[in-house]
């Protein structure tokens, strides 16, 4: 009896997340011609998630899991320097640190029986939790970007094929916490061997970093290719990754260079803050800082 309350308070929570009165809002530069182009990446952004990142003791191949939380803060340093300098980074997908991140095989039976790709599963044991475990600083902005029918793409440096991340973003749709599916531009997993290819990188040797600078490009040339050209067009990439973010603000820049008339923004966004900055061809400013208080995150591209 006990599950079942449960159960129907997270149904009812789940139901409130959006306001079916609420109307859609007309694109800020629409009646110019120009769109307004959301992209995010996911882990530790639009949703936290328990995939297990794993490290290997250098010695005796011990295994430590790390969540992605904590990588992204000891990345860099790990064998290097402080807690994890003893430790380091396998690349096989199969069974190396990032193997939760990537599609496992699932044969036609297994798949009849129920067997799902790991990152759905992670999404719903995420949404299993209260909002507030599982909603990361740029889901309301998601959630408005969704709900509002803009042009999303996602950017992430999981391994995943892109059906497996919109499988995974159904979940959340079937479970009510977005109105629709978004209105996917593209879906960039980084990291997933053909996706890597297509972004130029044969030998699977560029970092994610610079594979995401090259999925902002591509993004924004589908962008102009499918919507037509506006100078009154507006881009914006959240990432939680201080790395990421430094190549995001170098693609912006570049992109900026291109189309000097268009907008383009980069919001770093940490576990309960965010910094907009706009990116222009030669500096970039500061446009908005939000700690610790309620983030209101709906104007994080506007």
């Amino acid at each position: 009896m006990a599950n079942k309350k449960k159960a129907h308070k997270q149904d009812t929570s789940a139901q409130l997340e959006f306001d079916f009165k609420r109307e859609q809002e007309p694109d800020r530069n629409f009646h110019l011609g120009g769109r307004s182009f959301y992209f995010f990446d996911f882990d530790d952004n639009i949703a936290f998630l328990s995939t297990p990142i794993v490290l290997f003791h250098k010695r005796t191949g011990e295994e430590i899991i790390l969540s992605s939380g904590e990588f992204g803060q000891h990345s860099a340093f790990i064998g290097k320097d402080g807690l994890y300098k003893d430790f380091t980074v396998d690349l096989c997908d199969a069974n190396g640190s990032f193997r939760y991140c990537r599609d496992q095989e699932i044969t036609f039976v297994e798949r009849i029986k129920g067997k799902k790709q790991r990152f759905v599963i992670d999404i719903e044991e995420a949404l299993s939790k209260g909002p507030h475990d599982w909603k990361a600083p740029s889901w309301n902005c998601f959630f408005h970007a969704t709900f509002n029918k803009r042009p999303i793409s996602v950017i992430t440096a999981r391994g995943h094929h892109p059906e497996t991340i919109k499988h995974g973003i159904d979940v959340m749709v079937r479970q009510g916490h977005l109105p629709n599916r978004p209105n996917y531009l593209s879906i960039y997993p980084v990291s997933n061997p053909d996706m890597r290819v297509q972004l130029g990188d044969k030998n699977l040797e560029t970092s994610v970093a610079e594979l995401k600078r090259r999925a902002i490009h591509e993004s924004v040339e589908k962008a102009i290719e499918t919507y037509g050209y506006s100078n009154y067009h507006r881009f914006g990439m959240s990432d939680d990754d201080p790395k990421n973010v430094e190549l995001v603000t170098e693609a912006m820049r570049e992109l900026k260079q291109k189309y000097p008339e268009m907008s383009f923004f980069v919001i770093q966004t940490y576990e309960d803050s965010f910094e907009k900055r706009e990116v222009f061809a030669t500096r970039v400013e500061d446009v908005m800082k939000k700690g610790s208080a309620p983030i209101e995150q709906l104007p994080l591209f506007q």
